[in-house]
Protein backbone atom coordinates (compact mmCIF):
# COMPACT_ATOMS: atom_id res chain seq x y z
CA UNK A 1 0.00 0.00 0.00
CA UNK A 2 1.39 3.27 -0.66
CA UNK A 3 1.93 6.08 1.53
CA UNK A 4 -1.35 8.38 -0.23
CA UNK A 5 -3.32 4.87 -0.12
CA UNK A 6 -2.46 4.75 3.70
CA UNK A 7 -3.21 8.36 4.39
CA UNK A 8 -6.58 8.20 2.31
CA UNK A 9 -7.50 5.41 4.46
CA UNK A 10 -6.87 6.64 7.87
CA UNK A 11 -8.91 9.62 6.62
CA UNK A 12 -11.84 7.27 5.53
CA UNK A 13 -11.54 5.99 8.77
CA UNK A 14 -11.93 9.11 10.73
CA UNK A 15 -14.76 9.94 8.40
CA UNK A 16 -16.81 6.72 9.34
CA UNK A 17 -17.64 8.31 12.62
CA UNK A 18 -17.74 11.57 11.73
CA UNK A 19 -20.75 11.24 9.55
CA UNK A 20 -21.96 8.27 11.17
CA UNK A 21 -25.76 8.83 11.22
CA UNK A 22 -25.39 12.62 9.74
CA UNK A 23 -27.73 14.14 7.72
CA UNK A 24 -26.69 15.13 3.83
CA UNK A 25 -24.49 18.04 3.66
CA UNK A 26 -25.52 21.17 1.60
CA UNK A 27 -23.68 22.64 -1.44
CA UNK A 28 -23.64 26.08 0.37
CA UNK A 29 -21.22 27.59 3.36
CA UNK A 30 -22.13 25.17 6.36
CA UNK A 31 -23.92 26.58 8.87
CA UNK A 32 -20.87 25.98 11.35
CA UNK A 33 -18.72 28.32 10.41
CA UNK A 34 -18.44 31.83 12.25
CA UNK A 35 -16.90 34.22 8.77
CA UNK A 36 -16.71 36.94 11.67
CA UNK A 37 -13.81 35.00 13.45
CA UNK A 38 -10.23 37.02 12.69
CA UNK A 39 -8.01 35.05 10.60
CA UNK A 40 -4.29 35.34 10.85
CA UNK A 41 -2.48 37.53 8.72
CA UNK A 42 -1.43 34.81 6.06
CA UNK A 43 -4.91 33.23 5.95
CA UNK A 44 -6.73 36.95 5.14
CA UNK A 45 -4.66 36.92 2.26
CA UNK A 46 -6.68 34.09 0.84
CA UNK A 47 -8.88 35.95 -1.18
CA UNK A 48 -6.08 38.04 -2.36
CA UNK A 49 -5.94 38.95 -6.47
CA UNK A 50 -3.11 40.35 -8.45
CA UNK A 51 -2.93 44.82 -8.22
CA UNK A 52 -5.71 45.33 -10.53
CA UNK A 53 -6.81 42.08 -10.53
CA UNK A 54 -10.34 40.35 -9.05
CA UNK A 55 -10.63 37.21 -8.43
CA UNK A 56 -8.66 35.60 -5.61
CA UNK A 57 -4.88 33.97 -7.32
CA UNK A 58 -4.65 31.85 -3.78
CA UNK A 59 -8.40 30.11 -4.86
CA UNK A 60 -7.28 29.44 -8.08
CA UNK A 61 -4.02 27.94 -7.17
CA UNK A 62 -6.20 25.78 -4.95
CA UNK A 63 -8.83 24.95 -7.86
CA UNK A 64 -5.66 24.49 -10.71
CA UNK A 65 -4.20 22.37 -8.07
CA UNK A 66 -6.77 19.61 -7.64
CA UNK A 67 -7.47 20.65 -4.04
CA UNK A 68 -10.93 22.46 -4.18
CA UNK A 69 -12.93 19.48 -3.57
CA UNK A 70 -10.52 18.55 -0.22
CA UNK A 71 -11.41 22.18 1.23
CA UNK A 72 -14.98 21.42 0.70
CA UNK A 73 -15.21 18.21 1.86
CA UNK A 74 -13.65 19.36 5.48
CA UNK A 75 -14.86 22.81 6.10
CA UNK A 76 -18.83 20.79 5.89
CA UNK A 77 -17.41 17.55 6.99
CA UNK A 78 -16.57 20.08 10.40
CA UNK A 79 -20.25 19.94 10.99
CA UNK A 80 -20.71 16.54 11.80
CA UNK A 81 -17.82 16.31 13.79
CA UNK A 82 -19.30 15.26 17.54
CA UNK A 83 -16.41 15.08 20.36
CA UNK A 84 -12.78 16.83 21.01
CA UNK A 85 -11.06 13.58 19.83
CA UNK A 86 -12.36 13.02 16.34
CA UNK A 87 -11.94 16.89 15.77
CA UNK A 88 -8.07 16.62 16.58
CA UNK A 89 -8.36 12.83 14.50
CA UNK A 90 -10.00 14.63 11.70
CA UNK A 91 -7.76 17.31 11.38
CA UNK A 92 -4.53 15.61 11.13
CA UNK A 93 -5.93 12.69 9.18
CA UNK A 94 -6.58 15.95 6.49
CA UNK A 95 -3.87 17.09 6.59
CA UNK A 96 -1.90 13.74 5.99
CA UNK A 97 -4.14 13.09 3.75
CA UNK A 98 -2.93 17.05 1.58
CA UNK A 99 0.53 16.27 2.04
CA UNK A 100 0.77 12.72 0.63
CA UNK A 101 -1.44 13.82 -2.36
CA UNK A 102 0.84 16.95 -3.13
CA UNK A 103 3.96 14.75 -3.28
CA UNK A 104 2.11 11.78 -5.27
CA UNK A 105 0.81 14.67 -7.74
CA UNK A 106 4.43 16.29 -7.24
CA UNK A 107 6.22 12.81 -8.29
CA UNK A 108 3.52 10.78 -10.33
CA UNK A 109 2.88 14.30 -12.37
CA UNK A 110 -0.61 14.30 -11.49
CA UNK A 111 -1.75 17.26 -13.23
CA UNK A 112 -5.52 17.13 -15.25
CA UNK A 113 -7.22 19.39 -17.82
CA UNK A 114 -6.26 23.26 -16.99
CA UNK A 115 -3.87 21.99 -13.56
CA UNK A 116 -0.98 23.67 -12.70
CA UNK A 117 2.51 21.64 -13.12
CA UNK A 118 2.61 18.96 -10.86
CA UNK A 119 5.97 20.30 -9.28
CA UNK A 120 4.20 23.62 -8.33
CA UNK A 121 4.39 23.73 -4.61
CA UNK A 122 1.83 26.55 -4.24
CA UNK A 123 -1.46 24.41 -4.04
CA UNK A 124 -0.23 23.09 -1.09
CA UNK A 125 0.70 26.28 0.94
CA UNK A 126 -2.84 27.63 0.18
CA UNK A 127 -4.70 24.58 0.59
CA UNK A 128 -3.34 24.45 4.33
CA UNK A 129 -4.54 27.56 4.87
CA UNK A 130 -8.07 26.97 3.63
CA UNK A 131 -7.80 23.91 6.01
CA UNK A 132 -6.83 26.49 8.69
CA UNK A 133 -9.22 28.95 8.51
CA UNK A 134 -12.04 26.22 8.15
CA UNK A 135 -11.20 25.18 11.50
CA UNK A 136 -10.49 28.49 13.06
CA UNK A 137 -14.13 29.43 11.78
CA UNK A 138 -15.41 26.31 12.92
CA UNK A 139 -18.33 26.47 15.66
CA UNK A 140 -18.54 23.02 17.09
CA UNK A 141 -21.70 21.20 18.83
CA UNK A 142 -19.34 21.26 21.88
CA UNK A 143 -17.29 23.47 24.50
CA UNK A 144 -13.87 24.15 23.34
CA UNK A 145 -11.20 25.97 24.54
CA UNK A 146 -8.20 28.04 22.81
CA UNK A 147 -5.73 25.24 23.73
CA UNK A 148 -8.22 22.76 22.22
CA UNK A 149 -8.05 24.63 18.88
CA UNK A 150 -4.18 25.10 19.27
CA UNK A 151 -4.04 21.39 19.30
CA UNK A 152 -5.97 20.77 16.52
CA UNK A 153 -4.46 23.25 14.16
CA UNK A 154 -0.70 21.86 15.19
CA UNK A 155 -1.95 17.98 14.35
CA UNK A 156 -3.25 19.04 10.84
CA UNK A 157 0.04 21.83 10.32
CA UNK A 158 2.38 18.88 11.39
CA UNK A 159 0.87 16.29 8.90
CA UNK A 160 0.43 18.70 6.51
CA UNK A 161 4.25 19.80 5.85
CA UNK A 162 4.99 15.58 6.42
CA UNK A 163 6.31 15.76 10.16
CA UNK A 164 4.25 12.55 11.12
CA UNK A 165 5.61 10.64 8.11
CA UNK A 166 8.96 11.28 8.16
CA UNK A 167 10.37 7.79 9.25
CA UNK A 168 12.93 6.21 6.94
CA UNK A 169 11.62 2.43 5.70
CA UNK A 170 14.33 -0.59 6.54
CA UNK A 171 16.09 -0.97 2.75
CA UNK A 172 19.13 -3.31 2.78
CA UNK A 173 22.27 -1.22 1.39
CA UNK A 174 20.08 2.40 0.95
CA UNK A 175 21.51 5.49 2.62
CA UNK A 176 19.18 7.64 4.38
CA UNK A 177 19.32 11.61 3.47
CA UNK A 178 16.65 14.04 5.76
CA UNK A 179 16.11 17.32 3.94
CA UNK A 180 13.92 20.24 4.58
CA UNK A 181 12.28 23.29 2.58
CA UNK A 182 10.05 26.32 3.10
CA UNK A 183 6.86 27.91 2.66
CA UNK A 184 6.33 30.77 0.08
CA UNK A 185 6.98 33.94 1.54
CA UNK A 186 7.03 37.90 1.06
CA UNK A 187 3.70 37.54 -0.67
CA UNK A 188 2.41 41.29 0.24
CA UNK A 189 4.78 41.94 -2.72
CA UNK A 190 3.64 39.40 -5.15
CA UNK A 191 0.90 36.68 -4.18
CA UNK A 192 2.29 34.59 -6.71
CA UNK A 193 5.21 33.47 -5.77
CA UNK A 194 6.50 30.16 -4.74
CA UNK A 195 9.05 28.71 -3.28
CA UNK A 196 11.48 26.10 -4.82
CA UNK A 197 12.93 24.45 -1.81
CA UNK A 198 9.22 23.38 -1.00
CA UNK A 199 9.07 22.04 -4.51
CA UNK A 200 12.40 20.36 -3.75
CA UNK A 201 10.43 18.59 -1.21
CA UNK A 202 7.42 17.79 -2.47
CA UNK A 203 9.93 15.87 -5.46
CA UNK A 204 11.86 14.14 -3.28
CA UNK A 205 9.60 13.09 -0.29
CA UNK A 206 10.13 9.61 0.15
CA UNK A 207 11.81 8.33 -3.17
CA UNK A 208 14.57 6.08 -3.58
CA UNK A 209 17.73 7.67 -5.81
CA UNK A 210 21.08 6.78 -6.85
CA UNK A 211 23.58 8.36 -6.32
CA UNK A 212 27.02 9.21 -8.54
CA UNK A 213 28.59 6.55 -6.93
CA UNK A 214 25.78 3.85 -7.34
CA UNK A 215 24.61 3.98 -3.89
CA UNK A 216 20.42 4.36 -3.20
CA UNK A 217 19.81 6.86 -1.43
CA UNK A 218 16.13 6.62 0.81
CA UNK A 219 15.15 10.15 1.47
CA UNK A 220 12.70 11.77 3.36
CA UNK A 221 11.92 15.54 3.82
CA UNK A 222 9.29 17.95 5.59
CA UNK A 223 8.34 21.69 4.67
CA UNK A 224 9.09 24.68 7.50
CA UNK A 225 6.79 27.51 7.49
CA UNK A 226 8.21 31.04 7.31
CA UNK A 227 6.60 31.83 10.61
CA UNK A 228 8.86 33.20 13.90
CA UNK A 229 6.58 31.43 16.42
CA UNK A 230 6.54 28.25 15.27
CA UNK A 231 9.99 28.12 15.28
CA UNK A 232 10.23 29.70 18.79
CA UNK A 233 7.85 26.49 19.34
CA UNK A 234 10.59 23.81 18.06
CA UNK A 235 9.39 22.70 14.82
CA UNK A 236 12.37 22.40 13.43
CA UNK A 237 13.62 20.18 16.48
CA UNK A 238 10.22 18.22 16.22
CA UNK A 239 11.30 17.20 12.61
CA UNK A 240 15.06 16.56 12.99
CA UNK A 241 15.41 15.59 15.99
CA UNK A 242 13.04 12.37 15.69
CA UNK A 243 15.08 11.73 11.93
CA UNK A 244 18.58 12.11 14.08
CA UNK A 245 17.51 9.17 16.44
CA UNK A 246 17.05 6.97 13.08
CA UNK A 247 20.65 8.20 12.19
CA UNK A 248 20.75 9.11 9.05
CA UNK A 249 23.89 9.54 6.28
CA UNK A 250 23.16 13.18 6.12
CA UNK A 251 20.65 16.26 6.87
CA UNK A 252 20.35 19.54 4.78
CA UNK A 253 18.34 22.61 4.84
CA UNK A 254 16.77 24.10 2.37
CA UNK A 255 15.58 27.25 1.14
CA UNK A 256 15.71 30.35 -1.26
CA UNK A 257 18.36 32.60 -1.91
CA UNK A 258 19.77 34.63 -4.24
CA UNK A 259 19.19 35.16 -7.75
CA UNK A 260 20.77 33.09 -10.39
CA UNK A 261 22.78 30.63 -8.03
CA UNK A 262 22.58 28.17 -5.48
CA UNK A 263 25.15 28.89 -1.93
CA UNK A 264 26.40 26.07 -0.01
CA UNK A 265 26.46 28.13 3.39
CA UNK A 266 29.87 27.61 5.89
CA UNK A 267 28.70 28.76 8.75
CA UNK A 268 25.01 28.88 10.41
CA UNK A 269 24.44 31.96 12.62
CA UNK A 270 22.83 31.72 16.39
CA UNK A 271 20.55 35.25 16.04
CA UNK A 272 18.03 37.02 14.54
CA UNK A 273 18.73 40.35 12.86
CA UNK A 274 16.91 40.28 9.65
CA UNK A 275 14.40 43.52 8.66
CA UNK A 276 12.13 41.28 6.87
CA UNK A 277 9.21 40.17 8.42
CA UNK A 278 7.65 36.84 8.58
CA UNK A 279 4.52 35.65 6.34
CA UNK A 280 2.99 36.29 9.96
CA UNK A 281 3.57 40.10 9.56
CA UNK A 282 5.81 39.40 12.58
CA UNK A 283 9.65 40.71 13.07
CA UNK A 284 12.11 38.81 14.45
CA UNK A 285 13.20 41.70 16.97
CA UNK A 286 17.11 41.97 16.22
CA UNK A 287 19.31 44.32 14.25
CA UNK A 288 22.59 43.92 12.40
CA UNK A 289 24.14 46.42 15.49
CA UNK A 290 21.91 44.23 17.78
CA UNK A 291 20.92 40.91 16.83
CA UNK A 292 18.51 38.26 19.18
CA UNK A 293 19.32 34.44 20.11
CA UNK A 294 16.54 32.66 18.92
CA UNK A 295 14.10 31.53 21.72
CA UNK A 296 14.27 28.06 23.11
CA UNK A 297 17.51 27.00 21.08
CA UNK A 298 20.02 24.88 23.38
CA UNK A 299 23.54 26.00 24.04
CA UNK A 300 25.84 26.10 20.88
CA UNK A 301 28.25 28.45 19.87
CA UNK A 302 27.89 31.93 17.91
CA UNK A 303 28.52 30.09 14.34
CA UNK A 304 28.11 26.12 13.70
CA UNK A 305 30.19 25.34 10.54
CA UNK A 306 28.49 23.15 7.98
CA UNK A 307 29.87 19.68 8.02
CA UNK A 308 28.55 18.78 4.53
CA UNK A 309 30.87 18.21 1.68
CA UNK A 310 30.47 20.92 0.21
CA UNK A 311 33.73 20.91 -2.31
CA UNK A 312 31.41 17.83 -3.65
CA UNK A 313 28.47 19.23 -3.70
CA UNK A 314 29.65 21.86 -5.23
CA UNK A 315 30.33 20.08 -8.36
CA UNK A 316 27.17 19.01 -9.32
CA UNK A 317 26.63 19.88 -12.76
CA UNK A 318 23.22 21.71 -13.76
CA UNK A 319 21.78 25.60 -15.54
CA UNK A 320 23.37 27.72 -11.97
CA UNK A 321 26.69 27.84 -10.53
CA UNK A 322 27.33 26.87 -7.04
CA UNK A 323 29.17 28.58 -4.32
CA UNK A 324 30.97 27.72 -1.50
CA UNK A 325 29.42 31.07 0.89
CA UNK A 326 31.85 31.28 3.55
CA UNK A 327 31.02 34.68 3.98
CA UNK A 328 29.29 35.64 7.80
CA UNK A 329 28.46 39.34 9.52
CA UNK A 330 30.11 39.61 13.33
CA UNK A 331 30.59 41.76 15.61
CA UNK A 332 33.83 41.29 16.72
CA UNK A 333 35.09 40.62 20.17
CA UNK A 334 35.16 43.96 22.15
CA UNK A 335 33.71 45.53 19.53
CA UNK A 336 29.83 46.91 19.39
CA UNK A 337 29.90 47.20 14.81
CA UNK A 338 28.75 44.80 12.85
CA UNK A 339 31.74 44.13 10.01
CA UNK A 340 31.06 40.89 6.98
CA UNK A 341 34.18 38.59 6.97
CA UNK A 342 34.66 36.84 3.54
CA UNK A 343 36.81 34.28 5.62
CA UNK A 344 34.20 33.14 8.51
CA UNK A 345 34.09 34.38 11.83
CA UNK A 346 36.68 35.47 14.46
CA UNK A 347 37.03 33.99 18.04
CA UNK A 348 34.95 36.01 20.30
CA UNK A 349 32.86 37.25 17.89
CA UNK A 350 29.18 37.52 18.03
CA UNK A 351 27.21 36.42 15.07
CA UNK A 352 24.95 39.58 13.53
CA UNK A 353 24.32 36.98 10.28
CA UNK A 354 25.61 33.11 9.01
CA UNK A 355 26.04 32.53 5.67
CA UNK A 356 22.55 32.53 5.07
CA UNK A 357 21.90 35.97 6.42
CA UNK A 358 19.79 36.18 9.91
CA UNK A 359 16.32 34.83 8.75
CA UNK A 360 14.26 31.95 9.33
CA UNK A 361 16.49 29.73 6.48
CA UNK A 362 19.65 30.77 8.51
CA UNK A 363 18.11 29.38 11.38
CA UNK A 364 16.77 26.58 10.12
CA UNK A 365 20.38 25.58 9.57
CA UNK A 366 21.64 26.74 12.60
CA UNK A 367 18.93 24.49 14.83
CA UNK A 368 19.94 21.80 13.17
CA UNK A 369 24.03 21.69 12.84
CA UNK A 370 23.95 22.30 16.55
CA UNK A 371 21.03 19.25 17.36
CA UNK A 372 24.12 17.71 15.17
CA UNK A 373 26.74 18.29 17.95
CA UNK A 374 24.96 17.06 20.33
CA UNK A 375 24.37 13.68 18.71
CA UNK A 376 27.54 10.77 18.96
CA UNK A 377 29.19 10.00 15.37
CA UNK A 378 26.92 12.91 13.78
CA UNK A 379 26.40 12.18 10.23
CA UNK A 380 27.16 15.62 7.47
CA UNK A 381 24.79 18.49 7.98
CA UNK A 382 24.65 22.02 6.38
CA UNK A 383 22.47 24.55 4.79
CA UNK A 384 21.92 24.37 0.91
CA UNK A 385 20.33 27.74 -0.82
CA UNK A 386 18.87 27.48 -3.77
CA UNK A 387 18.30 30.60 -6.67
CA UNK A 388 15.37 32.50 -6.51
CA UNK A 389 12.57 31.19 -8.76
CA UNK A 390 11.03 34.42 -10.74
CA UNK A 391 8.20 35.19 -13.17
CA UNK A 392 9.35 36.56 -17.10
CA UNK A 393 9.24 39.75 -16.40
CA UNK A 394 7.11 40.38 -19.09
CA UNK A 395 4.38 38.62 -16.71
CA UNK A 396 2.62 40.29 -14.57
CA UNK A 397 -0.99 38.51 -13.72
CA UNK A 398 -0.84 34.99 -14.94
CA UNK A 399 -0.43 32.47 -12.31
CA UNK A 400 2.20 30.90 -14.16
CA UNK A 401 4.44 30.90 -17.34
CA UNK A 402 7.40 28.84 -19.20
CA UNK A 403 10.12 30.90 -17.70
CA UNK A 404 8.98 30.47 -13.91
CA UNK A 405 8.12 26.79 -14.66
CA UNK A 406 11.32 26.00 -16.68
CA UNK A 407 13.34 27.34 -13.84
CA UNK A 408 11.59 25.41 -11.16
CA UNK A 409 12.14 22.07 -12.83
CA UNK A 410 15.89 22.86 -13.45
CA UNK A 411 16.59 23.93 -9.78
CA UNK A 412 14.93 20.88 -8.75
CA UNK A 413 17.10 18.94 -10.71
CA UNK A 414 19.90 20.62 -9.64
CA UNK A 415 19.21 20.68 -5.74
CA UNK A 416 18.31 16.68 -6.19
CA UNK A 417 22.21 16.52 -8.59
CA UNK A 418 23.91 18.43 -5.53
CA UNK A 419 22.36 16.29 -2.63
CA UNK A 420 23.08 12.96 -3.54
CA UNK A 421 27.00 14.02 -4.72
CA UNK A 422 26.96 15.18 -1.33
CA UNK A 423 26.08 11.79 -0.23
CA UNK A 424 28.75 10.52 -2.77
CA UNK A 425 31.26 12.15 -0.79
CA UNK A 426 30.00 11.63 2.52
CA UNK A 427 31.04 8.37 4.92
CA UNK A 428 28.38 5.86 5.54
CA UNK A 429 26.58 5.96 9.30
Amino acid sequence: MTRLARALAVLLFVLSGVFAGAPAVAAHPPACADGSVTLTAEEARLDRPVPGGTASVPAELIRRGNFEALVQGFTRGLCAVPSKSIAGGYAEATGRLLFESAVARAQRSLSIGAALPADDDRPLYWTRLALTRALRQWTPSFTVTPADRASWEKRLEYASRGLTGSAFRPERGARKLMISGFDPFQLDAEIRRGNPSGAVALALDGRVLTAPDGTRVQIQAVIFPVRYPDFDRGIVEDAYRPALARRPDQVTTISQGRPGAFDLEAYNGRRRSASAPDNLNIWGGGTLAAPVVFPNVGPGAEFVPSTLPMEAMSQAGGLFPIRINTTVREIPAGSTIPVVRTDGPTEGSIASEGGGGGYLSNESAYRVTRLLTEVPSAPPGGHVHTPVLAFDPANTTELSDPVFEANRAAIIAQTTAVLLAGLAGSPAA
